[in-house]
């Protein structure tokens, strides 16, 4: 799936980059996702504190960027699953840096 183009022009990658990424809970999502496929439910427990309702909607929006596939089963009862895209990998690769800047500058204690 192609990646939606948004109304408003970008200044740069990295402008264009986190309108993709930007929320609260989408990065969240998508490290939940970069081990394996998950349902609905166990990624709703996996992202403590994000509602039915964001998650779905941040779902949709990642599917529509091309970054979450989303798997429908044809079982009783329906069994949905989301996974990362080649692109959603791609872009979890990229956060990687910064999670280990976090890790470093603002998990750890300054002086350590």
């Amino acid at each position: 799936m192609a990646t939606v183009r948004r109304a408003g022009a970008h200044v740069c990658g990295l402008d264009a980059a986190v309108e993709v990424i930007g929320g609260k809970w989408k990065v969240m999502v998508i490290w939940a996702l970069s081990e394996r496929p998950r349902r609905f439910g166990e990624l709703r427990r996996l992202v403590a504190g994000v509602t039915e309702k964001v998650l779905a909607s941040h779902l949709r929006e990642l599917e529509a960027d091309g970054i979450v596939h989303r798997e429908v089963y044809d079982e009783v009862p329906p069994r949905v699953e989301y996974s990362l895209t080649a692109r959603g990998l791609s872009l979890n690769d990229a956060l990687e840096p910064l999670s280990v800047w976090g890790r470093d500058n603002v998990l750890t204690p300054p002086g350590d």
